[in-house]
């Protein structure tokens, strides 16, 4: 199944040496994007930590990569070297500036890892100026429809099928449960996903001990997605204190298990400055309705920012707006600081047009307020041609994102 990393990282080749750093969830595709990268030079190689005999190889140092790879002799083409995993080497920062150093321009270099590879501080100089950071997401609406790189954020091409959107909803985005379509495999896997995450990933990768504990917020977060972080809440909860619980969510953060959001506030009169939102990345944990339904828009929405970002148009950002008087609309998604367009998500289009979304798309001048609705039929028009708050079809909506 091919990708829209898989132009991005083309893309890359064909205009920067930097190391290409490709980090995203477990089992969100990583392996299966860098191994497709086998047509993009004459020789590839894919070293992954986990593997002993490849790991040895690494252990032997910069050499012993580059004589395994024939760096070292004259050849017609660049060699793809995939290093999968490797920031579970306490060196790695330093082995990567080492390798990057001797041999830039010569070969093409790919590292993966399922935890951001920027939280771990170990390991020598900064990799500053040597690499560009892409961040990979489960499937979107988008993506199953189109793989290939726009010129601008927003596509006006449609590709749609409602038998997607459907199995995003009931199946979630990571690749093998979307696939397989089975909810006997969908929840095995659910399980053993997130065992993984918290009984390897972070018991291996972080210091933290209380295992029990962290899987009890994690539990907790799935029933939350979507509202406001009250960690004193939570700290009462799971018996630790308010900082613990800060601290735990920015490692679940780390190990993209859930994202945070932060209140607009700037034009905001008496806004809401202080409680973000947490969302989950997988909204398949999500089991309300409505609170699935914002997670998966949250979840695209994160996506589209993300690549944006990453492929250069811009920086982006993705908010919530709430004042004290609790006005709220659900997301706002900035352009270089400045509001870009707002997005209320609602179940049905029935009521109207929010209160909220028509006062905070006058109070902030955004160019577009879209209230994304999900018991409407896809259209295949381009809900961005327009600069007045519209009710949109939520396949309308995803469709032209990424």
């Amino acid at each position: 199944m091919k990708r829209v990393y898989t132009s991005i990282i083309e893309e890359h080749f064909k205009r920067y040496q930097q190391m290409i750093f490709l980090v995203g969830p477990r089992q969100a595709g990583k392996t299966t994007v860098s191994l497709m990268l086998r047509k993009y030079g004459d020789r590839f190689f894919s070293f992954n930590w986990d593997n002993l005999d490849h790991r040895k190889i690494i252990l032997q140092g910069v050499e012993s990569v580059a004589n395994f790879t024939g760096l070292n002799k004259l050849t017609k083409g660049e060699p793809v070297i995939v290093f999968d995993e490797i920031h579970k080497y306490g060196k790695w920062k330093t082995f990567l500036k080492g390798f990057f150093d001797l041999y830039k321009g010569r070969a093409k270099i790919v590292v993966t890892g399922s935890a951001r590879l920027d939280i771990y501080k170990k390991g020598g100089d900064s990799l500053m100026g040597r690499y560009f950071s892409y961040r990979l997401h489960q499937l979107s609406l988008a993506e199953l429809g189109r793989v290939n790189l726009s010129n601008k954020e927003i596509n006006e091409t449609f590709k749609n099928k409602k038998n997607d959107f459907e199995k995003l909803l009931k199946n979630g985005g990571f690749p093998e449960p979307f696939l397989k379509n089975n909810p006997r495999f969908l929840n095995r896997w659910k399980t053993l996903r997130q065992e993984q995450l918290i009984r390897e990933d972070i018991r291996d990768l972080s210091r933290i001990q209380e295992l029990g504990q962290i899987e009890l917020l994690a539990e907790i977060l799935k029933h939350q997605s979507g509202q406001l972080c009250n960690y004193t809440s939570l700290a009462n909860k799971i018996n630790v204190s308010s900082s613990t619980i800060r601290r735990w969510i920015k490692t679940l953060e780390s190990f993209f298990y859930c994202f945070a959001l932060q209140p607009w506030s700037k034009n905001i009169p008496r806004s809401l400055v202080k409680e973000p939102k947490i969302y989950l990345w997988d909204w398949i944990n999500v089991d309300s309705r409505g609170q699935r339904a914002e997670t998966l828009i949250a979840s695209h929405l994160l996506k589209a920012i993300h690549l944006w970002t990453d492929y250069g148009f811009g920086q982006y950002g993705l908010w919530f707006i709430r004042d004290k008087e609790k006005r709220e609309v659900d997301f706002l998604v900035s352009k270089d600081k400045k509001p870009w367009f707002l997005i209320e998500v609602k179940l049905s289009a029935k009521g109207g047009i929010s209160k909220n979304l028509l006062h905070f798309h006058k109070k902030i001048k955004t160019k577009h307020a879209f209230q994304v609705v999900f018991d409407m039929e896809y259209v295949p028009k381009d809900c961005f041609r327009h600069t007045k708050p519209i009710i949109v079809p939520a396949q309308t909506f995803l469709s032209q994102l990424v």
